[in-house]
């Protein structure tokens, strides 16, 4: 009797387990259904995985090498918190040398970078007021960059020449600036406004020059005319070229990146103390050099930890951000803050937690390059090993973009996706977009309320495909 009723018993398990898998395979062949009819045509990779257990419960081309654009960054915020640690912060000190007589510092002022994203003309006043209560007023010496704690190339192998110009595009080094709270490193703010018809229109930077040569071409037009402004730096220069049209009752902005982060650092910092009243010999100039052993330190800048950083890094997918923390790790594991070591440590990271790694191919942090590839299977299972961390729930996951919260500092760039009630606040992911490239990986919740983690990843020609992206992940919902 005991042996018939453990006969019963298993035939209802078996068929509890064939009816879930049933329901299972129904549901995966909606999803599949929806995929073909929105990413037909398209070179693609696309994985669900169970967020408790870890299961690969979908994969469509899942082990398809694509080009991961900037969700990539899910590798580095992972990584530099595993490695740097969420306190880590970012330093940078002036330094001076010689002595003082009479008010006047007869000898040179350094400032040393340790690739702080967060320096700003602000940290320069503070900085001003320090001088001033050391009693000097004025330098009969040189201001000295010292950003030895990087090395190698300042732009990463994946950025084109015509994007070196821009905000997402720039050099990185270890003594940089940044002109606004997003922490676009290595970058000014150029506004242009209309005068009169004919005239050139009046041009401002902020927070200052910065060393950079301003040449205005362009010209005032009149009210109702086309804008035809633009504003960049020629290539591998310090020149930012003003040209084209600016019709009168309008404007424009530009983030234009620095040709040279350490020494438009430097400028900055002069411009900054000059206009604090701080005067300089006539001979006193701008330049790199390595701070000397006897030189005495005035005081140190520090930024905000790495999990008050990690918001605007990810929310905002900042390059520049995402750059500094590749040498920074670098520097911190092997004591070389260049590419190659920095993306060694996040090669020994995914393989640290059991990342295939010879199926991650990366020459950068940011996701910029084109030459980068991953697989959907691949990068949901980054996403699943994340919630077994100590900083995923107030760090990692806090730093995603949150689809249809509109507020900038919460939604990122989810903030208008996923905006309708039923929809809103169950996707936290994090975006990639290049030319022919549109990719989304992160966290969905079902109707079931359970969690998955996902990676959608397409490589296309023409437009983006946001759009088909956004129905693939709501029929995710639907179904699990």
């Amino acid at each position: 009797m005991k042996n018939q009723s453990k006969v019963y018993i298993l035939f209802f398990l078996l068929a509890l387990a064939s009816t879930f898998f049933s329901i299972q395979t129904e549901a995966n062949s909606e999803l599949t259904k929806t995929v073909n009819q929105q990413v037909h045509g398209t070179d693609f990779s696309i994985a669900v995985r169970d967020l408790n257990t870890g299961e690969l419960v979908y994969e469509y081309y899942g082990n398809n090498g694509i080009k991961p654009a900037s969700t990539l960054k899910l590798l580095t915020a992972a990584a530099a918190l595993e490695v740097l640690g969420e306190d880590y912060f970012f330093s940078t000190q002036m330094l001076m040398d010689g002595t003082i007589q009479n008010g006047v510092l007869h000898g040179n002022i350094y400032l040393r970078g340790e690739g702080d994203p967060t320096l700003q003309v602000k940290d320069f006043v503070t900085f001003s007021n320090t001088l001033k209560k050391k009693g000097i007023v004025q330098i009969n010496g040189n201001i000295y960059g010292d950003d030895t704690w990087f090395t190698g190339a300042r732009l990463s192998p994946g950025i084109w020449p015509e994007d070196e110009t821009y905000y997402y595009g720039a050099p990185i080094s270890a003594l940089t600036t940044s002109p606004d709270n997003d922490f676009d490193v290595s970058t000014v703010i150029v506004n242009a406004a209309p005068a009169r018809v004919g005239s050139a229109p009046s041009i401002s930077v902020q927070p200052n020059a910065s060393g950079l040569r301003l040449i205005n071409q362009a010209k005032t037009v009149s009210r109702g005319s086309k804008n035809t402004l633009k504003i960049e730096r020629k290539y591998r220069t310090n020149q930012i070229i003003i040209s084209g049209n600016l019709p009168q009752g309008s404007s424009k902005k530009e983030w234009v990146t620095m040709f040279n982060p350490t020494l438009s650092t430097i400028h900055s910092f002069k411009n900054t103390l000059t206009a604090q009243g701080i005067k300089f010999g006539p001979d006193s100039k701008v330049d790199y050099a390595t701070v000397p052993s006897q030189a005495v330190s005035l005081g140190t800048k520090r930024s905000q930890p790495l999990k008050q950083i990690m918001p605007v890094f990810m929310k905002l997918s900042n390059n520049g951000i995402a750059d500094i923390l590749v040498k920074t790790m670098g520097k911190k594991v092997h004591n070389v803050g260049d590419w190659e070591h920095g993306l060694k440590v996040l090669r020994e990271y995914g393989k640290s937690i059991g990342l295939d790694m010879n199926q991650w191919k990366f020459e950068d942090g940011s996701g910029i390059s084109h030459e980068n590839r991953v697989n959907a299977v691949q990068q949901t299972l980054l996403l699943v090993k994340q919630p077994q961390q100590p900083y995923y729930q107030r760090t990692f996951l806090s730093s995603l973009p949150v689809g249809g919260q509109r507020d900038r500092s919460v939604g990122g760039t989810l903030r208008n996706r996923y905006i309708e009630p039923g929809v809103k606040n169950r996707v936290t992911a994090k975006t990639g977009s290049l030319d022919g490239v549109s990719t989304l990986a992160g966290y969905v919740q079902g109707d079931s309320g359970k969690w998955y983690a996902f990676s959608i990843l397409v490589e296309h020609k023409g437009s983006s495909y946001t759009r088909q992206i956004d129905t693939v992940v709501r029929k995710m919902m639907t179904i699990y």
